[in-house]
Parts: C-alpha cells; structure tokens; sequence
C-alpha cells in the first residue's frame, strides 16, 4: 500500500483531499504545519486538522516550520517591499515551504507522497520511456490555483498528489456535506499564506521606517518634451494631491488607503520612484495604468518541462504563443514570447492593467503551467 502525507490546514478542501486519498486505498498520514505564531486563528486550525484526522481515523502531527517560514518567507516579503517591488509570498511558500521544506521532512517519515488541497491536475506524459510531469490547470476555472504552483519542479511534482484537481468546489463541499465534516461551509483562508489577513501597513512598519513622500496627481494624457520619463510631474500636467508614509507600503493598480480627499472619481497609483519617494496617481482611463509589453530578465525565469520549451522556441524562431497571467485573480491573455539575451520580452495581444514589478507572471499552453517569470 502506498504511503501519502497530506498537509491538513483545518480547512474544507484539504480535509476532503485526506477522505480521497483514504478512499483511494492509501495509507494517510495527516500533518499541520505550524508556521506562524502569531496567527489567532492557527488554534483554531489545528483544532480542526485533527479532529477530521480523527473522523477518518488517520495518523495525525504537527511540523514546527516557524524558523523555516519566517527565514524564506516573511523576510523574502519584507525585502521585496524595501526595494519598492510587490512580492508574492504565497507563490515563495509552496516552492520553500511545502513543495520545498514540507516535503523534505514528510518523506523521512518513509511516505511515497505528499498531497495538498491545491485545484490543479498534474499529468504523467512519457518521453523514451522517461516520465515527464505536466501541470495543468483545474476542472474549476474560477478555483485554479496552478498560478501559485508555478516555481514547482520536475522532482517536486512526482512527488505530489493533488485530489481536488478534477472537482470544483461545489462538488468538494457537498462531499464534505455528505460526510458531515462540520468544516462543509468554512470560510476559506484569506490574506498572507499562514498569517492570515493582516493590514499590510502594520505589518511592513515593524521592520520597514516610515519615510513621507509626496503623492502627484497626473491630469493630462499629453507628455511634454522631456527626456527623464522618471519625473513624471514634469512630463505631464500635475500637482501635489497628498502625502504618504512610504512608497514601499503601495502596490502599483492600487485605490484604497491613499489617503486622497476631495475627488469625485477613483484615482490609481501608477508608478513609484523609490529614489525620490514618490507616488503618481492618475484616473484608471490614462495610458499609464496600461502596458503591452514586459521585460522578463533571465535569471528569473523558471519552466516546469524545460526540455520540452527549449524545442518549442528553436522550433518556432524564438518565440511561441501563450496564454498569460500577469496576478492570480484574472482570465488568461493571448500573448507572443520573444526570447532574447536578457530575456523574455512578453507582448500582450491587449493593454495590461497595473503591471506590478515583483508579482509573478505564468505561461500557458493548452492549459498546462508551462514556466513563470518575475515582473
């Protein structure tokens, strides 16, 4: 009988991956990962992880990954907002984390797998015999999660199992219903990977200063003459509309907690010089909220089947057409990648809304995550 470690988060989606797996005829263990401790909520989760392990009458542990978490995770996060960037921690948890340092130690307890409750599908494909590991996309299109999964590799997927992959949720938390779980209807996690939701001001201040810095207001659409597109007060018609407490608190596209009065219509941040501590906020209709195309540098880049993408770019010239994902919460665009010397240069077939340095952005190809790369 093959072994499985499924990582129990106390959740819906994980529990159900666990009632699968048993049914599946493996043997389970069921395990919390303990990374943060200054959750409320964790009790709660831990709670709950084992008390499902209980009703399905599995093993149950707790790893302590604070350390682990805090040292790959949360300084990776404060770093990335130093240098004026966005990072995405979630996307860093699963490769470090549970792809990363979870799997490691789940495999010492002699198990063939580790399983989470992720909605993505992976598929065995074979190449001269060799196995080769696709991930795709899951049956649930506004449940996918295979954008976090992006930074997996080839070793890390033919050890994972993931049994949500061909259901939506509405089927997950009916089976959930079916088996009176009592966490049917609990809320999904939201906010900060293991942090829960959070006010990232807050949270950023304990080890970020605050430093003020002027907000501009960019009114006209028409540039003047001016060779630095850096200071965007003088290429276009503005004025000062604020003041903030660091532009590393704020994230390009972002409306709320400006701290802008007075205006009738929504403004949007669209571009923050770190150097001279400046946020510029334009109405969502000007041209500089809108981008079509991204330079990826390439020590960046990551694909999940290289071999596989090297043929494909010699066999097309250079470049191959994709779907993309520039943020997790989007349909998928069309778009063409040119590989060059320093890179990918994405062209998007439209104009992309709030392009933020730091976010991830994945590629696709008939539904299979084919690489990502850092904006």
């Amino acid at each position: 009988m093959k072994k499985v470690v499924i990582a129990l988060s106390g959740g819906v989606d994980s529990s159900v991956s666990a009632y699968l797996l048993k049914n599946m005829g493996y043997e389970v263990i069921g395990i919390f990962m303990y990374n943060w401790s200054n959750n409320n909520c964790m009790w709660e989760d831990i709670r709950d992880a084992m008390l499902i392990s209980n009703k399905l009458n599995i093993p149950f542990y707790v790893f302590d990954l604070r350390k682990e978490y805090r040292k790959g995770v949360i300084n990776y996060m404060y770093e990335g907002y130093k240098k004026g960037i966005t990072p995405n921690p979630d996307i860093i948890c699963n490769e470090k984390i549970k792809f990363g340092i979870f799997l490691k130690k789940a495999l010492k307890l002699n198990v063939d797998y580790i399983a989470t409750g992720h909605y993505v599908r992976k598929k065995i494909i074979y190449n001269n015999k060799k196995k080769i590991y696709c991930l795709l996309s899951g049956k649930d299109v506004k449940k996918d999660q295979s954008y976090f999964l992006c930074r997996l590799n080839q070793y890390q997927l033919s050890k994972s199992l993931f049994p949500l992959g061909n259901l939506t949720k509405k089927e997950v938390r009916k089976i959930a219903l079916k088996l009176n779980f009592y966490n049917a209807y609990k809320k999904d996690s939201q906010g900060l990977c293991f942090v829960g939701k959070i006010k990232l001001i807050n949270f950023l201040q304990k080890k970020i200063k605050k430093k003020i810095g002027n907000i501009y207001y960019i009114s006209s659409k028409k540039k003047k003459n001016i060779n630095n597109d850096n200071e965007y007060e003088k290429i276009y018609n503005s004025k000062i509309i604020g003041k903030h407490y660091g532009n590393y608190y704020f994230t390009i596209g972002q409306r709320k907690h400006l701290n802008i009065k007075g205006y009738k219509y929504p403004l949007f941040l669209f571009y923050k010089n770190k150097n001279r501590n400046i946020l510029y906020v334009c109405k969502k209709n000007h041209k500089e909220l809108y981008k079509k195309f991204i330079l990826i540098k390439k020590n960046t880049i990551h694909w999940i089947r290289k071999k596989y993408i090297l043929n494909l770019i010699k066999k097309n010239k250079g470049k191959i057409k994709v779907m993309c994902k520039i943020r997790y919460n989007q349909n998928m665009e069309k778009a063409i990648l040119y590989f060059n010397n320093l890179g990918i240069l994405v062209n998007f077939y439209n104009y992309q809304f709030a392009v933020t340095p730091g976010q991830f952005i994945v590629w696709y190809i008939n539904k299979e995550l084919i690489g990502s790369g850092i904006i």
